[in-house]
């Protein structure tokens, strides 16, 4: 397991940090037990989604995955005391403060029948499917991959680090042919007897499998040492390097901190509850000819927070926010992103500008997110020993607020692809997503493209902003006025 996936899955036991993809369905009425067993046959040919963590005795070297079936306990129906979207979203709620264990099943579905004023669907039924995962398991990229496959109806299956079809009868799939319903052997593996000795056998492999995989962690830890040694000393150096580029000007500088706000105060008993809201719209009223979705909604998030802070008698001189950015996939790493602190330029009056600026902000933080130097730290923490991580892990100071934050909100944008999903025999209408929230984050949102429609998710503890229903009503008018800040004589872009 990657150093970086197991620093989600420690910090997992700390704070929670699951991710959450939300995909609304047109709900057809196929029976609840029929959903589960499509659920179960389509797990089960995605790699991601047929394992576990194993972990080592006294942390000795990194967690490991090995494969486990499907649970009944992973596919969930929940029954409200109101099939309506209110009822959904406070239930939601709930579901965003819990977290699954890695260590018995990475993920779960979340299943909500019949749903009647889902927004978009003009009153038809709606069939909610909440994925919840594990962030050790996938990053936001791999995990909307995951989620295409799951409803997908031609499945894929992982292949080293991509996604590829794997429908059944395809090449390659004589074991599945051997074990097909009603074959000799499957037959044979449903035998109670059978069962129990195959459940004994996998046992003894599993705790032989411990044995000796710890054996391997404490002969690797001096070579990991020394390895960690010696690239500690490359990312000084490197260090070095990337100051001496900035000064020169070769590379955009790192971006200014912030004092942190109203938002960002931490409590002794940590997030007090977890609500949720969604804006859904078409994808055309987001578009803004010269800007991209992304750049469109920090615009937005600009103006509305900084309304919100106002009204309720705390207004700031300065916002920002922290915007997740993809890496490329680096080895056996399933999390590969980087966050990046980008200014809101709330003192500009001219939204053109401001989004100007904000535009060559993100730009500039990419630009230098990217740079070859700023991976040596990386590769320190890739050589480190798992006992040494683990402990680096366990010790960081959660709860405490710095004196300087990367930004004062999240905002997480992701394009999902085509809308040519469906579940029960329902096509989607449109997806969202959560990002976490923590001791310094409290309000974060989520962007979600899906064919013709971008979801706006909005995630907050009501502690800290009591009234997220105000502050929805600030953003969706704020979108409105940033659609307005179109650059003269441009293409339209439709990146999320």
């Amino acid at each position: 397991m990657a150093p970086q996936d197991a620093t989600m899955f420690w910090l997992s036991e700390r704070t929670r940090n699951d991710l959450f993809l939300l995909y609304c369905f047109a709900d057809r009425g196929l029976p609840t037990v029929e959903l589960r067993a499509a659920v179960a046959e389509r797990s089960a040919r995605i790699d991601d989604l047929g394992v576990r963590l194993r972990e080592l005795p006294a942390d000795i070297d990194y967690p490991m995955w090995t494969r486990c079936e499907f649970g009944a306990e992973q596919f969930v129906e929940h029954e409200l005391p109101e099939r309506s979207w209110s009822c959904l979203l406070e239930v939601l709620g709930d579901l965003l403060g819990t977290g699954v264990d890695a260590a018995v099943h990475p993920w779960r579905l979340h299943v909500f029948r019949a749903i009647a004023d889902a927004p978009g669907l003009g009153g038809e039924p709606a069939l909610v499917a909440v994925l919840q995962m594990s962030h050790a398991l996938a990053d936001g990229r791999r995990s909307s991959a995951i989620a295409r496959a799951l409803f997908s109806e031609t499945p894929a299956v992982e292949d080293g680090s991509r996604m590829t079809s794997a429908a059944p009868g395809a090449a390659g799939s004589a074991a599945d042919a051997r074990t097909a319903p009603g074959s000799r052997l499957e037959t044979l593996a449903r035998r109670p007897e059978v069962t129990a000795r195959a459940r004994t056998i996998g046992d003894a492999v599993s705790a032989a499998g411990v044995l000796v995989d710890s054996a391997v962690g404490v002969l690797r830890t001096p070579v990991r040492v020394a390895a960690t040694a010696v690239r500690g000393y490359q990312a000084l150096r490197a260090q070095r390097r990337l100051a001496e580029l900035t000064e020169s000007g070769e590379v955009p500088p790192p971006a200014a901190g912030f004092p942190p706000s109203v938002l960002n105060r931490s409590s002794p008993q940590g997030i007090s509850r977890h609500e949720a809201r969604m804006l859904v719209f078409p994808s055309a009223d987001l578009r803004v000819p010269g800007r991209t979705v992304t750049v469109v909604v920090l615009t937005a998030v600009s103006l509305a927070l900084a309304r919100y802070l106002a009204e309720v008698g705390e207004p700031v001189e300065r916002l920002g926010a922290q915007v997740p950015m993809a890496l490329p996939e680096a080895g056996r790493a399933r999390n590969n992103y980087r966050g990046l602190g980008v200014d809101l330029f709330i003192d500009e009056p001219d939204l053109r500008l401001r989004a100007d600026k904000i535009a060559a902000a993100l730009a500039d933080r990419r630009v230098r997110a990217q740079h070859p130097l700023l991976s040596a730290q990386g590769r320190v923490t890739a050589a480190m020993p798992a006992p040494l991580l683990r402990r680096d892990v366990d010790r960081y100071p959660l709860d405490a607020v710095p004196d300087s934050i990367a930004g004062h909100t999240v905002v997480s944008s992701v394009d999902r692809g085509p809308a040519d999903l469906s579940f029960g025999g329902g096509a989607v209408r449109f997806t969202a997503g959560f990002p976490a929230l923590g001791s310094v984050m409290h309000l974060t949102h989520g962007v979600h493209g899906l064919g013709d429609t971008v979801t706006i998710s909005l995630h907050a503890d009501p502690a800290v902003l009591p009234d997220l229903d105000a502050y929805a009503a600030h953003l969706r008018a704020a979108l409105l006025e940033a659609h307005l800040t179109r650059v003269d004589s441009a293409p339209a872009s439709p990146s999320v």
